[in-house]
């Protein structure tokens, strides 16, 4: 069966190479046979939270809003990619999410970082472990964490050298992880409707 999942990245800068991780991610879940898109907060271009989707009288929300929602709602899972700003969250990603809260729940949440740098957005995933966690995502254990982006992965989301080969390595197990959980979730919403 086809899973619905949404790869998700929030870097606005105009340099951006994280794209690189964000697409290498997508071409790899689509070769597993699901159905993937990816959602790039700079292109969706919300404003800076004033208020979130469920704050809008219904069918008022701004049109990206209001499209962003029903597919939030219709996947079965997200992969969130994320760079690291000053050993924190990327703004642009964290704004994108913030405007929903209900659309997320019950489904896992894949978390892939990166930086330019040789720490891999390691201080960025773990915040945002808690903060998917508030939003009712089940968070799976297995990470994607890449340094040197600009290294690991050429300007056609190719791996190169010693990080592309560590990616590469643990790309399957990050996907089979991500299918379990969203297969267990899929099955369990089928069977009982949520407590909330």
């Amino acid at each position: 069966m086809t899973d619905n999942i949404l790869v998700l990245y929030g870097s606005y800068r105009s340099d951006r190479l994280g794209i690189r991780l964000a697409n290498y991610i997508v071409a790899g879940l689509r070769e597993r046979g699901n159905d993937v898109e990816l959602i790039d907060a700079k292109e969706v271009g919300l404003p800076m939270l004033d208020r979130m989707y469920k704050e809008y009288p219904k069918g008022s929300a701004p049109p990206e809003m209001e499209r962003l929602a029903a597919k939030i709602r219709e996947a079965d899972a997200f992969v969130f990619v994320t760079g690291e700003y000053n050993w924190g969250m990327q703004p642009g990603l964290k704004n994108l999410t913030d405007h929903y809260l209900e659309e997320w729940f019950w489904r896992p949440a894949a978390i892939a970082s990166y930086s330019g740098g040789r720490l891999s957005g390691a201080h960025a995933a773990p915040a945002w472990h808690g903060t998917f966690s508030e939003m009712g995502m089940i968070v799976i254990s297995s990470t994607l964490a890449v340094a040197n982006i600009s290294a690991a992965l050429d300007a056609d989301n190719k791996p190169l050298g010693n990080g592309g080969d560590a990616l590469a390595r643990a790309f399957p197990r990050f996907a089979d992880d991500l299918a379990w959980w969203t297969e267990a979730a899929k099955r369990q919403r089928a069977r009982k409707a949520p407590p909330y």
